[in-house]
C-alpha cells in the first residue's frame, strides 16, 4: 500500500472481494477441525461479502446503504486492512484514516498522549509530521486537561473524542467512516461534522456507511447497496437511494401483511430523541388543524389547514439551523417532505438563540388514512442533524369521494371542445 497518491491512480480498487467467516458451535470444535485438517467440517460458513467489485476515483465521496447484517462494515474493514479476505483483492493508494471502533487500537494503560503518537505513526506520519500537527490533535479533541493521563481513566465521551481527533487531523487522503459523522456531545459533535465536510470540500476521498438515505442524496457522488453480502448495485446516489427505499417499502409491506394475517397490533410512539441538545435543539413542536392543536388530530382532505410550528434553540456560535419536515404513512412509508433549505427560507433567530419555524399546508391534499408528522432540526446545509421529533403528531384523514392513493396532485380535466376554444 503506497501512501501518496498519484493522479491517474483510482483510490480504492476492489476486485472480487469475498469475506466467510467460520462459526464453530462450541470452542472445542476449532480443535476437532484442527486436528482433522480438513477431512471433516465442524463450522458452518458465513459469507459476509460475495464477489463485490467496484472502484472509487480520487475525491470521490462514495455511500454505503444496507440492512443491518449486509456487510457494510466487513467491506470497510476489509478496505482498511483490519481484516483478511478470503479471496478477491483490495487496493488502497493513499494515506488512510478509518472511522470504524473508534479508539479500537488504543492501550488503555498508555496516556492520552502517547496513543496519539502510536496512532498517529500507525497512520503513516513521520514523527516532524506528528510533531507539527500534535498540539492541533489535542486541541481539538478538547481534553488537554487530561491528555497525560492514561486512557483507562476517561470517559467514554473522553475516548471518542479522542480518537476522533487522531484519525480526522492526520490529512489523509482517504477517509472511512462507519456510521460515525456524529460522535460525542453537541458542541463536538458538529466540529467534527465541519471537518469531515472540509475534507470532502478539499476533494479528499470518502467511503462511508449510513442508514440515513437522505445523507447519502446530500453527501455523496456515487452509492453502494449491499444486500446479504452482494453488492446490488453500485450507481448514482439518487438511483440507489430510490432502489433501496423500493425494497425497503417491499420488505415492510410483507412484514405489515404477515403481522395482520397474526393478528397482531404494533403501537405508534411519539417520541422526541435529541441527538446533540448542547448544540442545537427543539424546544417545541405545534401542530394544528384549523386551529385545533394536539397530537391526534382529525382532518378532511382538501378542507383543513395544517400548521406545523417548530420552535428551537441554538448557539450563537453555529449559523442559523434549517428544519425539515416529514409526513409518512402510519406503517412508515414516505410520502412528501419539506426543508426551509430546500425552499430558500432563512430563519430569524433572536439574540437569546431561539427562533421558530412554520409550515402551512392549505386544504393539506392527503386522501384518506393515517399519517405521522416528524420534524428534524438540522445544520444551514441540511445534512447533519442537530435534534429531532418523530412521529411527534398523527394525523387522521378523511374525505368525501372514493379517490384512491395517498394524495391528489394538482390536475387539469381538457375535452376537445376546451382544446378548441
Amino acid at each position: 500500500m503506497s501512501f501518496r497518491l498519484a493522479s491517474n491512480t483510482a483510490a480504492i480498487e476492489v476486485n472480487n472481494l469475498s469475506k466467510c467467516y467460520e462459526l464453530y458451535k462450541q470452542p472445542i470444535d476449532r480443535l476437532k477441525q484442527f486436528i482433522w485438517r480438513g477431512k471433516r467440517q465442524y463450522y458452518r460458513e458465513l459469507w459476509a461479502l460475495h464477489a463485490v467489485n467496484f472502484t472509487v476515483q480520487p475525491g470521490e465521496v462514495v455511500g454505503i446503504v444496507g440492512r443491518n447484517g449486509s456487510g457494510k462494515s466487513t467491506l470497510l474493514q476489509l478496505v482498511c486492512g483490519t481484516l483478511t479476505p478470503t479471496s478477491g483483492q483490495v487496493q488502497v493508494n493513499g494515506r488512510i484514516a478509518a472511522l470504524l471502533e473508534l479508539g479500537a487500537g488504543f492501550n488503555p494503560e498508555f496516556t492520552g498522549r502517547e496513543n496519539v503518537l502510536m496512532s498517529a505513526a500507525i497512520m503513516g506520519l513521520t514523527q516532524s509530521e506528528i510533531a507539527t500537527r500534535i498540539d492541533a490533535i489535542i486541541e481539538f479533541s478538547g481534553i488537554s486537561n487530561f491528555i497525560d493521563q492514561p486512557v483507562k481513566t476517561y470517559s467514554s465521551g473522553m475516548y471518542v473524542r479522542l480518537a476522533f481527533s487522531v484519525a480526522i487531523n492526520v490529512d489523509p487522503d482517504i477517509l472511512v467512516i462507519d456510521e460515525a459523522l456524529s460522535v460525542g456531545d453537541g458542541e463536538f459533535a458538529r466540529k467534527s461534522f465541519d471537518q469531515i465536510m472540509a475534507l470532502k470540500d478539499a476533494g479528499k476521498t470518502i467511503l462511508f456507511c449510513s442508514h440515513s438515505l437522505y445523507q447519502i442524496e446530500a453527501i455523496c457522488s456515487q452509492a453502494i447497496w449491499l444486500d446479504q453480502g452482494r453488492m446490488m448495485l453500485f450507481d448514482t446516489p439518487a438511483r440507489v437511494a430510490t432502489e433501496y427505499n423500493t425494497e425497503l417499502m417491499r420488505l415492510a409491506t410483507t412484514k405489515e401483511h404477515s403481522q395482520r394475517a397474526n393478528d397482531k397490533k404494533t403501537a405508534t410512539a411519539s417520541t422526541t430523541a435529541s441527538a446533540t441538545p448542547s448544540a442545537a435543539r427543539i424546544d417545541k413542536v405545534k401542530v394544528s388543524a384549523n386551529g385545533e392543536s394536539g397530537q391526534l388530530l382529525a382532518v378532511r382532505s382538501k378542507e383543513t389547514d395544517v400548521v406545523i410550528r417548530v420552535d428551537f434553540s441554538s448557539d450563537h456560535s453555529l449559523p442559523i439551523p434549517t428544519i425539515a419536515i416529514g409526513i409518512h404513512t402510519k406503517s412508515g412509508h414516505a410520502v412528501t417532505s419539506a426543508g426551509s433549505f430546500y425552499d430558500k427560507v432563512i430563519l430569524h433567530r433572536e439574540s437569546d438563540g431561539r427562533g421558530f419555524g412554520e409550515v402551512i399546508y392549505p386544504s393539506i391534499p392527503l386522501l384518506k388514512g393515517d399519517y405521522t408528522i416528524s420534524v428534524f432540526l438540522t445544520c444551514e446545509r441540511m445534512v447533519h442533524v442537530y435534534d429531532y421529533a418523530e412521529r411527534c403528531a398523527e394525523l387522521v384523514v378523511e374525505q368525501c369521494g372514493l379517490e384512491q392513493g395517498v394524495v391528489v396532485l394538482p390536475h387539469v380535466w381538457r375535452d376537445a371542445l376546451t382544446i378548441q376554444e
